[in-house]
């Protein structure tokens, strides 16, 4: 029995909401720390420039409170390393994000970034933070991500999400190679976009490597409806129908 894959909350969307008035509801420290108590593994935050979510003075606050896995996605701007290496989180993520993305919308090219990740890399690992790469499934980028020795890689999943409908096989099966790989190379497989109560089941049960998700959109839409103590649970059970 392989054990049961970490789910990481990402709270980017209540920063979002609290953001939208001056009065601090809903606390967004608060709101991981329940996330905690529900049963969350671990609290994501994706800081950008503009602040537009998640503050710096947020993850900074979150460091000193929250209990399980800090997870500090963003691109590596060098305020933002310099952050990073400050707090020393559990796991830095890194993502080819401009700084006015919406999302994350795509894996890196370690190829093409081969020499602009690798002291990244090497600085992150030598403070003892886990290092995650944002990634596709290309094969060649999974080779360079090896080379460049981080700890895991987070599989980009919209192609798996959006396929999943129409043919779950169909959008599984690059990922189950790309793992397999990613194994092969003893790096950690992490995931996260867009997976959600329909698809996430089926893509924990593919990848019995999987140590990691980290979702937060479909995560806290569903909270509308079911609430967050019960959403945390269904999202959990889902994880463990894989076990």
């Amino acid at each position: 029995m392989k054990p049961v894959t970490a789910l990481s909350v990402n709270i980017n969307k209540i920063a979002t909401l609290r953001n939208s008035r001056n009065n601090g509801i809903p606390n967004v420290v608060q709101f991981a720390l329940d996330c905690e108590e529900f049963g969350a593994d671990g609290i994501t935050v994706h800081p950008r420039p503009d602040e537009r979510h998640i503050r710096r003075s947020d993850v900074y606050e979150l460091k000193q409170t929250i209990t399980t896995e800090l997870n500090i996605e963003g691109y590596p701007t060098p305020e933002f390393v310099a952050m990073v290496l400050e707090i020393r989180p559990a796991q830095v993520t890194l993502v080819p994000d401009a700084p006015d993305a919406l999302t994350s919308n795509a894996g890196w090219d370690t190829v093409l970034y081969y020499d602009f990740l690798k002291p990244i890399i090497q600085n992150f690992k030598k403070a003892g933070i886990r290092t995650s790469i944002f990634l596709e499934t290309n094969k060649m980028h999974l080779e360079a991500a090896a080379k460049l020795k981080t700890d895991r890689i987070e599989l980009y999943t919209e192609f798996y999400s959006t396929n999943y409908v129409t043919n779950p096989f169909h959008a599984i099966e690059k990922y189950i190679t790309i793992a397999d790989l990613a194994t092969q190379h003893s790096i950690g497989v992490n995931a996260g976009h867009d997976l959600n109560l329909q698809n996430l089941a089926y893509f924990a049960t593919s990848i019995p490597a999987l140590k990691e998700v980290s979702i937060g959109h479909a995560l806290v839409a569903d909270a509308l409806y079911y609430g967050i103590a019960n959403t945390l649970q269904l999202y959990k059970r889902a994880l463990s129908i894989s076990t």
